[in-house]
């Protein structure tokens, strides 16, 4: 059976790229019949927290994408990775280095290892020539008997290359003249990354690790712990990164919130959206098909698929109005056009319900209305966020007027003071409120006043909604009603604040 991990670090929110990097185990867990098993790689102690953890599983269970079996913490599995290093000491595989911590430098030991190792190797030294490699197994016990700091270092052979066939990249190598050999604990007996990972997919029986290119280079290291572990080597897909609009690298610490994927889900994305957008960051079905059920991405999904070219994530980081990338955005409102009324009204609820805009006669005697009205507004709206910002006059008497669609369809024509109470009167002795009869009262007081229609439709629009463009206005007209039409038109609070402005009045 198929067993693949999505295994964050928990030092932050889940960034958008690995949350990907989940979607794509899921789907290719779905899509095989197989487990996707998630664990939270909280070695860093000082910066995993809590918080970070909790983010992660939330941010999965909106994506929908809920793991099998129980939640590992690599934390827990420290000894067991101890323990495998000193098996390999033991087998001669790994070796203890003695070399003083001030030149070891355990803090970094991570870093530069592969660039060190290319350096030495072009300048024809060999770095293998550790003065602790060779050393006996009984000097090395005694050693660290007699309480000698030591880092282990896994045995690099000398002369040969790792090599392995990615899913997505192809045919991979590296000759071990490239590769320092291993450190595996540092001197304080902290596991380091690569041991961790390795013994942990191993003991969760993983067979397929789906991750970010920029985790080939450690990929040909694991290899050859797998080798010296004896343990069954597992498939390999590297995925394309995602890059900012520059081109470089998407960062939690240079782009901040939007690459977060919880910006996304408070900002009024529909998860089903913010889901279809992520699996075609890097991804795309033969057929070119955009918007996609989960089962349509379950079905056509496969990693021989995915795109070895980064994925550009488009934003304007200076720009509130494409603060994130504009296929997100159009993706979200074509879910929300779209989706089944009674898929959308869950979440338009619980919308309404944070900004203090809901009833609970939404729920009975006004959902029909309430159904109606969603269907009327939603066609223009991009994000959840909208029906409690530009949708307010629908749900509430205290909204907001946008100051645009005040200059555009109140203060260009002062007559409109006077003309839209005096449109409220012939509204109010309609017997029965419909599209049709408003519709028809409003252009027979235009032509007796000698005005256009259009002058009183916009006019009408903003004083009942706040907003310049909308519905067809009849529409709206017939879904607020006629008295909360007729109140709105006569109250005229924007148009006198309009005046005072003016200096009018």
């Amino acid at each position: 059976m198929v067993r693949v991990r999505f295994a964050p670090s928990p030092t932050g929110y889940l960034h958008i790229g690995a949350a990907r990097s989940a979607l794509f185990n899921w789907l290719y867990a779905q899509k095989t019949g197989g487990k996707f098993l998630l664990r939270v790689e909280d070695t860093d102690l000082q910066r995993s927290t809590e918080e970070s953890t909790r983010s992660i599983i939330e941010g999965l269970h909106w994506l929908g994408l809920n793991y099998d079996e129980d939640l590992v913490f690599q934390s827990a599995n420290a000894d067991k990775h101890r323990a495998a290093a000193f098996k390999l000491v033991d087998e001669g595989k790994a070796y203890r280095d003695f070399t003083p911590k001030a030149e070891r430098d355990d803090a970094t030991v991570k870093q530069g290892i592969a660039e060190r190792a290319r350096a030495q190797a072009a300048e024809g030294i060999d770095h293998r020539s550790n003065l602790f490699r060779d050393l006996s197994k009984e000097e090395s016990d005694a050693r660290a008997a007699a309480g000698e700091s030591f880092a282990v270092r896994l045995k690099i052979p000398r002369e040969g290359k790792t090599q392995f066939e990615d899913i997505v990249y192809g045919p991979q190598e590296r000759n071990y003249s490239e590769i320092e050999d291993l450190v595996l604990l540092r001197s304080d007996g902290h596991p380091l990354y690569n041991l961790s990972v390795v013994i942990d997919d191993i003991e969760m029986g993983i067979t397929h690790v789906i991750r970010g290119q920029d985790h080939l280079t450690n990929t040909h290291k694991q290899i050859l712990l797998y080798q010296a572990l004896g343990a069954l080597i597992p498939h390999f897909a590297h995925l394309p990164l995602i890059l900012a609009p520059n081109k470089g690298k998407l960062s939690k610490r240079k782009h901040g919130e939007v690459v977060s994927l919880t910006t996304y889900r408070d900002r009024g994305f529909v998860p089903e959206a913010f889901r279809n957008f992520l699996a075609l960051l890097g991804w795309a079905p033969e057929d070119g098909k955009e918007v996609l059920t989960v089962a349509e991405l379950v079905e056509k999904f496969s990693l021989e698929h995915v795109h070895r070219s980064p994925a550009v994530f488009n934003f304007h980081e200076n720009d509130p109005r494409h603060w994130t990338d504009e296929k997100a955005l159009w993706m979200n409102a074509e879910y929300i056009r779209t989706m089944p009324i009674d898929q959308l009204i869950p979440l338009v609820k619980a919308e309404l319900r944070a900004n203090k805009l809901w009833r609970e006669e939404y729920d009975d005697e006004d959902r029909e209305w309430f159904a109606k009205a969603l269907e009327l507004i939603r066609e223009r709206f991009f994000t959840l966020k909208d029906f409690s910002n530009q949708g307010r006059a629908y749900f509430s008497d205290d909204f907001d007027f946008d100051e645009a669609a005040i200059n555009k369809n109140l203060r260009k024509n002062p007559n409109l003071k006077e003309l839209l109470p005096r449109l409220a009167d012939q509204l109010e002795q309609i017997e029965t409120f419909t599209h049709d009869t408003a519709e028809a009262a409003l252009r027979r007081f235009a032509d007796e006043s000698g005005v256009k229609a259009g002058l009183l439709i916009n006019g009408s629009r903003t004083m009942l909604t706040g907003q310049a463009v909308g519905p067809s206005m009849f529409e709206v007209f017939a879904i607020l009603g006629k008295k909360r039409s007729v109140e709105r038109l006569r109250s005229g609070v924007p148009w006198f604040d309009v005046m005072n402005a003016l200096g009018d009045v």
